[in-house]
């Protein structure tokens, strides 16, 4: 079974633990799934992901290769597979857009970025070019015109489209549209960590919803220090971002909370913590006899190959879709793996209909 090509947007932390990760359950086989969700997609395991372009627009990358350019600076996400195979692959520069708040432009410290004095390529041709069936978006949060222009350049490529980041496409109709009439799949927007703060959220307020309990107000407070936590100190980037995360906790309650007694955002950035991302969820609410129920926990997890897992499975589901010749929102997998999907679904449901999608089964329905 020939490899998937995929293609990563953005060379950061994520990107890191992903290429790290691709290696890593190679060299392990079948010995150590820990960490993996699935350990075969349509016949695909961890290890049948292959790189074969790059983009990203940092001095410490850009004309590097992809094995070196995951651990330059600013990166700085847990190393766990040093010794990475030749990809083949050199760091290309993307074009800048509002890639870059001016904040991590003029920044001091070693995680802010270093635009590369080099003409942008055209993505559309390096897309095509390089062979690339799925290309995976790491670009930072407010990117908005730059996350569309690598939309664009995938339409034009015929390449399927992995959104990790909170700027709406697959839940933009007239986005999803092109791409259905395209036949080419998107799972996106904005990915779920494997156990995150969102996905943790989601199912206790599900919890506390299915025990009866009332819940009255809730919030959501995250810190770190990696360089989505530097770039999302400019507030007006966080709009998406803030939207994303609220609502996918909303979307599992039977009764919307008022706007003020819900908060759920980044919070602030702590350098220390590197890609350390620690998150504080508090609940208030009343059960029986209107008896009060405080709930408030603390997770703390390396944010970056907390993702790294789900989005393996993503784009083991977008080739799949390729194959299959679906063009558009792969509704299930949006659901399970990304905070805003084009429908959102329970957890459990979102599951068993992945499930059913990667069997190419009707979901069964559940009495």
């Amino acid at each position: 079974m020939d490899p998937i090509r995929v293609a990563i947007a953005g060379v950061g932390n994520c990107a890191s633990a992903l290429v790290q990760g691709v290696a890593w359950y190679a060299r392990h086989g079948d010995a150590d799934r820990a960490g993996l969700m699935r350990a075969s997609i349509g016949g695909f395991s961890a290890r049948d992901i292959a790189f074969v372009a790059a983009f990203d627009v940092d001095a410490r990358k850009v004309g590097r290769p992809l094995e070196e350019a995951v651990f330059a600076e600013p990166n700085c996400t847990r190393v766990f597979e040093r010794t990475l195979p030749d990809s083949g692959v050199v760091v290309q520069m993307a074009p800048v857009e509002d890639g870059i708040a001016a904040h991590m432009a003029d920044h001091p410290e070693e995680r802010a970025f270093r635009v590369a004095p080099t003409d942008p390529v055209d993505l559309s041709r390096a897309l095509a070019e390089s062979g690339a069936e799925v290309l995976v978006s790491y670009l930072p949060v407010g990117a908005e015109a730059a996350v569309r222009g690598f939309a664009e350049a995938c339409l034009d490529a015929g390449v399927a489209f992995v959104n990790c980041v909170p700027v709406f496409i697959a839940s933009d109709p007239d986005w999803s549209r092109r791409f259905r009439e395209a036949g080419l799949p998107i799972v996106g927007d904005d990915v779920k960590s494997q156990v995150g703060a969102t996905i943790v959220h989601r199912l206790l307020a599900r919890l506390l919803a299915d025990r009866g309990v009332q819940l009255d107000r809730t919030y959501q407070l995250n810190t770190g220090g990696n360089t989505d936590f530097l770039n999302m100190l400019e507030r007006k980037r966080l709009a998406s971002k803030k939207v994303s995360k609220t609502e996918a906790v909303q979307s599992q309650l039977d009764e919307r909370l008022a706007t003020e007694d819900i908060h759920i955002g980044p919070s602030d950035y702590v350098p220390w913590q590197g890609d350390n991302k620690v998150a504080f969820i508090r609940a208030e609410g009343r059960g029986f006899g209107d008896a009060p129920i405080e709930l408030e926990l603390r997770l703390s997890v390396q944010d970056s190959p907390n993702s790294a897992g789900v989005v393996i499975d993503a784009i083991r589901c977008a080739k799949l879709g390729l194959d299959r010749g679906l063009g558009g929102p792969l509704e299930a997998a949006c659901a399970y793996y990304m905070k805003s999907p084009p429908v959102q679904m329970r957890d459990e449901e979102a599951r068993l209909a992945v499930d059913a999608f990667i069997e190419a089964k009707p979901l069964a329905r559940r009495d």
